[in-house]
């Protein structure tokens, strides 16, 4: 037996977590963002600013946008990094429950150390704290469990012995990765514990590549010897399985084309000969016409969403094989499961294949569609009035090099750039699975800590601008330069063609639309400037260009400002798929009636098959 060493329970956690590295040997929890507040002040506080530079501290503005700037940045690294947000009780940690359900959806590792009330409960009730009449064990962290791939409340200092194995465990587990919740009574954290001296040896955590069961293998390979035609949907696994070299190299050598979710975007270049571009609801022309097409569709590493299957309509009759590591998704739609990771499973199959090919997808569509985006993306030739989303996309593209990354959360955006951005590998971060507004400012400054060497393009609406913007003076104080481009269509324009797609009149969306005596005239280039970022409004497309050049030069955020159509623009009408948004089944317009017929004969197309 080894010694001990007498820690309080908040050291005790800080200094374990100090040593948990990756393959690469890089401490896997890069450092905490804290607030402090009672409930984590004292003790961990105390603890952290202990730890130095061992495990740093981050200073936020906002829980939730703490979280969502921790999240980006395990995004960015594929899953292999990740950080923690500590908060106290009360708000501060239900701030944070939003996040959490962000990393959640995304299958993101996020471990959130919250403050909880006293586990003698002595002092109860104590300020914010959640009384349960019915139960004694409940704080306001419960909110957290449906939210938590792994959720524990840390009532003695030895539960500590436990718990944070498990948390490393959920957060490297590429089948169950997400958010771990430990909910941490405040006067635990300041209990001192006599604890192994072994449990504080580093430990270096890899992330296994699971193989394929040879049954499934079998039947898979079966399925794609006998498609003449099929498609492939690659997904964010794709990128977190590094695999988008071999997905490359699959498809080519058996003439299949790819087709890409919101989280698998850039998993190949777009020059890639084979990539189609974007599927489903906000996808090209080109790649829904190989879906509709395809008797066969492989689902690798996806969760075919409805936005992907276009509210499973896009696939037709065609059969689904699902790649995945989390047999959950690969049974969904009904499909013939791989259980694997998607590199193993694409070089095994490769291998099974030998020299199968699809029959020729269509290149003169593929061409065609980015003939189009080029066209839809270009300057404007004179004065056309405010720019469109696609002319804004044209600019920025034109004004980055391949080192760029994009990146957006909601809005009109992530339509936009899905279709249009026409990224490098790895040139694509969007939040899509949640769509969380807000998400933005915080993620590009995560994004940018996590990829220094690639120059971020931070996409924002006037709307999500408006929800979240505070850590863009967090990104200032730490010296994290991006570029935001922040579109101007005076309120929330896409759910407004939503609504009236719908069958529904303007109405509470737009600002013009609102119950408002007077028309907000907010002047985001000297808000952003008051927060210390460098802000301008670009006058034009072509000025628009030229202050995404000079931007680079920049150590502090550039937030460029631009005024824009809130009409979709051309080139949206001639991609896309059904979206199923239920519309009203009685209502006084003739407009919505014809809405809700068009629904129905939509919504008849669906595959019922689980």
């Amino acid at each position: 037996m080894g010694g001990t060493v007498r820690l309080t329970a908040a050291q005790a956690m800080t200094r374990w977590l100090s040593v948990q590295q990756n393959e690469t040997g890089e401490r896997f929890v890069e450092g905490v963002w804290a607030i402090f507040g009672h409930g984590n002040v004292a003790g961990l506080g105390e603890a952290l600013q202990g730890m130095g530079d061992a495990l740093p501290t981050w200073r936020g503005q906002n829980e939730q946008t703490m979280a969502h700037a921790a999240i980006a940045f395990a995004k960015g690294h594929a899953r292999r990094r990740a950080q923690a947000v500590t908060t106290s009780i009360g708000p501060g940690a239900t701030n944070v429950v939003t996040a959490a359900a962000l990393a959640h959806v995304n299958r993101l590792p996020l471990l959130v150390i919250a403050g909880d009330v006293f586990a003698n409960r002595r002092p109860d009730p104590v300020l914010q704290q959640i009384e349960d009449f019915d139960d004694g064990t409940v704080s306001a962290n419960d909110c957290f469990r449906p939210v938590s791939r792994y959720f524990d409340r840390i009532t003695r200092p030895e539960h500590l012995l436990t718990a944070l194995p498990r948390a490393m465990r959920v957060m490297t587990d590429p089948a169950n990765c997400g958010p771990v919740t430990l909910a941490f009574c405040q006067d635990v954290q300041a209990e001192a514990h006599d604890w192994p001296e072994e449990f504080f040896e580093p430990r270096i955590w890899r992330i296994r590549r699971p193989e394929p069961d040879a049954q499934e293998l079998a039947e898979v390979a079966g399925l794609i010897r006998a498609a003449k035609s099929p498609v492939i949907v690659a997904g964010g696994g794709v990128i977190y399985s590094e695999a988008g070299e071999v997905l490359g190299e699959f498809a080519s050598r058996h003439n299949i084309a790819v087709i890409e979710t919101q989280a698998g975007k850039s998993a190949l270049a777009q020059s890639h000969p084979m990539n189609f571009g974007a599927a489903g609801v906000d996808g090209s022309a080109a790649a829904n016409a190989a879906a509709a097409a395809a008797d066969l569709v492989i689902a690798v590493g996806t969760r075919l969403q409805d936005f992907t299957t276009g509210s499973r309509t896009l696939f037709g009759d065609a059969r689904i094989a699902a790649v995945n590591v989390q047999p959950y998704d690969a049974a969904k739609h009904g499909a013939v499961s791989l259980v694997a990771d998607a590199r193993v499973a694409l070089e095994k199959l490769t291998a099974e294949l030998g020299d199968y090919h699809g029959e020729a997808a269509d290149a003169g569509a593929r061409a065609a569609w980015l003939t189009a985006v080029d066209a839809h993306c270009a300057a404007p030739a004179g004065d056309e009035g405010l720019p469109t989303d696609a002319q804004v996309i044209g600019a920025v593209q034109r004004a980055t090099g391949d080192d760029a990354i994009a990146m957006c959360a909601a809005g009109t955006m992530p339509g936009a750039l899905k279709l249009l951005w026409q990224p490098s590998q790895g040139g694509y971060h969007m939040e899509y699975g949640y769509s969380c507004m807000g998400y933005e400012i915080a993620g590009a400054m995560g994004l940018k800590l996590a990829r220094p060497e690639r120059e971020v393009i931070c996409f924002v609406g006037d709307g999500s601008y408006m929800m979240a913007n505070s850590e863009l003076a967090t990104a200032v104080m730490r010296r994290v330069p991006f570029t935001v481009v922040l579109t101007d269509n005076r309120g929330f324009g896409c759910i407004n063609r939503l609504q009236q797609g719908c069958g529904g009149e303007e109405f509470n969306n737009l600002y013009k639309d609102c119950n408002i005596e007077a028309q907000p005239q907010i002047d985001y280039v000297a808000h952003a400037g008051a927060m210390g970022a460098h802000a301008v409004k670009a006058a034009s497309i072509a000025d628009l260009e030229a202050q995404i050049a000079a931007a680079r030069g920049r150590d502090i955020p550039t937030v460029i400002v631009i005024e824009t159509t809130a009409e979709p623009g051309p080139g949206f009408g001639e991609a896309g798929h059904w979206w199923d948004v239920a519309v009203p089944e009685v209502g006084r317009s003739e407009k919505l009636k014809q809405a809700y017929v068009a629904y129905l004969n939509n919504r008849a197309h669906q595959r019922l098959v689980n």
